[in-house]
């Protein structure tokens, strides 16, 4: 379907939120698949469905960005229409000891890092290939979400596919593999398994007309100009965070939440470390995806060369007749240093083809289309670490730090549908300690500009109050306005007793199970480990204590919060 470029005006929305309020979970569910059918109708009409020959199906998603629910939910309401009824749960929520009474399972689960599951399927990820389970009843399809910017694409899918044929499972529908653009795909796999779930032979061979119109593959790239690149640290910080703007040429279409994906280049010093232990300037040219390039440019611009994973060093490894035995991790410099192999001079295709393209990183966007002009904010950390003494800086953080104002850069955006604001009526409670305030700066700014009614309330940390209060003068702004209801910081270092944001969550446990109580959204942006993992241990025990609960009620009322989407996370 082909969607305007502006879908509804805010007295529209307005009107549909109070129309969708009145319903429960399950009639919400039950609604978006009648819009569904209605807006199919309008495009020409979806794949005809019969008489289920299954009673019930359970659809599992594994999720950071809110995809893999959205599908689930797509197939379940259609599934519903079918009379079949479907089980829609969390990767997280599902009762893994339930697996071996399955029939009839659909997984959607996406990728991330280097090839892992979501942090929410973690826990069923590793008890299916820890599991000696034999599942002769299990018919089952996996929808694999993914991108092929990075190298290992869609492995999580891939993976939980083969484990569950090597566990007794029959294969219903063949795995899919979505890219970035994955509407298109996931709409044809939702009609396959419908099929396979079907009686009617009018619906053997047709496809969603739908899908005729699959928009063009890959993301949009914008291209914009660094117009500020300013360090927020004070004199005397050990750290270094920059506030990065960008001016795209064109309006780069982000909500608060979503993250801008940039691809760095490396250092110019580790390229001519990799062309000094091969005795070249890197004239020669090479092939790489198709296209040509000077070795020298694809090392500089495109190839992966620091930090090399265990896969590239096998493969590294299988160049030489006689076996290297390689441990640990090694630069491309370094491990042609310790490791020499021998390549005939100018045949450096035989390194490119083992080589990996830099990934893109991720940085939450700091700003809002509304209140910034358009621009695009970013706030990143400058990382920094030791390597043989020499200090050395992390490759994309260094690469935009060090950006000059007036340079031209190139991003694209990563939608985040799991981590957007709610409805302007709803209160917030946004923890987000160093970089971790990013989105939150993204999400007062906006509902600032928007006159939101609903109370916003902040959980800052970092380690100094006089050099790291990232962004003071703004949250001051927005107290004294009164768009910010509350604000509570935690300087670490400033104490003799260190204080973090979970600290200060505690000493405001009453005020806060009371806004959760009332409706609240809990957002945690920030370091995975050991941060989200405190807050919420931490929020566990103020819903305990202030719910009367025992640890388990209180794991069910977190485990609610989160199915109905008011406790959302992004962590790195």
């Amino acid at each position: 379907m082909l969607w305007s470029k502006k879908m509804l005006n805010k007295q529209q929305i307005e009107k549909l939120q109070n129309f969708i309020s009145q319903f429960s979970k399950e009639e919400l569910l039950w609604l978006s698949g009648y819009l569904i059918g209605k807006a199919e109708e309008e495009d020409g009409g979806a794949a005809p469905v019969g008489t289920a020959v299954v009673s019930k199906i359970t659809i599992a998603y594994g999720t950071e960005t809110g995809n893999s629910k959205k599908i689930a939910n797509q197939l379940a309401a259609r599934a519903k229409q079918m009379k079949v009824n479907p089980k829609v749960v969390s990767m997280e929520q599902y009762k893994l000891t339930d697996l071996e009474k399955e029939e009839y399972f659909f997984t959607i689960v996406s990728t991330h890092g280097d090839g892992e599951p979501p942090a929410a399927a973690k826990k069923f990820y590793e008890h299916i290939h820890s599991s000696n389970s034999n599942l002769p009843k299990l018919k089952y399809s996996v929808l694999a979400l993914g991108d092929t910017a990075y190298p290992l694409f869609c492995k999580t899918g891939a993976d939980v596919d083969a484990r569950f044929q090597k566990l007794g499972g029959t294969r219903l529908v063949d795995r899919k593999d979505c890219d970035v653009d994955f509407e298109p795909e996931a709409n044809l796999w939702i009609d396959e398994v419908l099929r396979k779930l079907s009686t009617s032979p009018s619906s053997n061979g047709t496809a969603a007309k739908v899908t005729d119109k699959k928009k063009p593959s890959g993301r949009v790239i914008y291209k914009g100009k660094i117009t500020a690149n300013v360090n927020l640290n004070d004199r005397g910080s050990k750290k270094e965070t920059y506030h990065i703007e960008i001016t795209p040429e064109s309006e780069a279409h982000y909500a608060p939440g979503d993250s801008i994906g940039i691809v760095p280049t490396n250092y110019e010093a580790d390229v001519q470390a990799v062309l000094k232990q091969l005795n070249t300037i890197g004239s020669d040219f090479v092939t790489h995806k198709g296209e040509r390039y000077s070795f020298y440019q694809l090392l500089r611009t495109k190839l992966s060369i620091l930090q090399l994973p265990a896969r590239i060093l096998t493969k590294y490894a299988a160049l030489e007749k006689i076996p290297i035995e390689i441990k640990g991790s090694y630069d491309l410099a370094d491990l042609l240093y310790s490791f020499p192999v021998k390549i005939a001079k100018g045949n450096w295709q035989l390194l490119v083809d083992i080589l990996e393209p830099i990934a893109p990183r991720l940085y939450s966007v700091a700003s809002s289309n509304a209140a910034h002009n358009e621009e695009v904010h970013l706030t990143v950390a400058r990382s920094a670490f030791y390597k043989n003494g020499e200090k050395r800086y992390g490759l994309a953080s260094n690469y935009l730090s060090q950006l000059p104002k007036g340079t031209d850069i190139n991003f694209y955006v990563q939608k985040n549908n799991a981590f957007h604001l709610p409805a302007d009526d709803k209160d917030i409670i946004m923890v987000g300690p160093g970089t971790g305030i990013a989105p939150f700066r993204a999400f007062v700014a906006e509902r600032d500009a928007r006159g939101a009614e609903g109370r916003n309330w902040l959980f800052f940390g970092d380690q100094h109050f006089k050099t790291d209060f990232l962004y003071q003068t703004e949250w001051q702004n927005y107290l004294e306005t009164g768009v910010l209801t509350r604000l509570e910081v935690a300087f670490s270092r400033d104490t003799d007793q260190k204080v973090y944001v979970q600290h200060k969550l505690k000493k405001q446990s009453k005020e806060i199970f009371e806004w959760l109580q009332s409706g609240a959204y809990f957002y945690v942006c920030g370091a995975k480990e050991p941060m989200s993992v405190d807050v919420e241990n931490t929020l566990l025990e103020i819903i305990a204590e202030h719910g009367s609960f025992n640890k388990q009620e209180a794991e069910d009322y977190l485990n609610d919060l989160k199915e109905e989407g008011r406790y959302l996370k992004d962590v790195y």
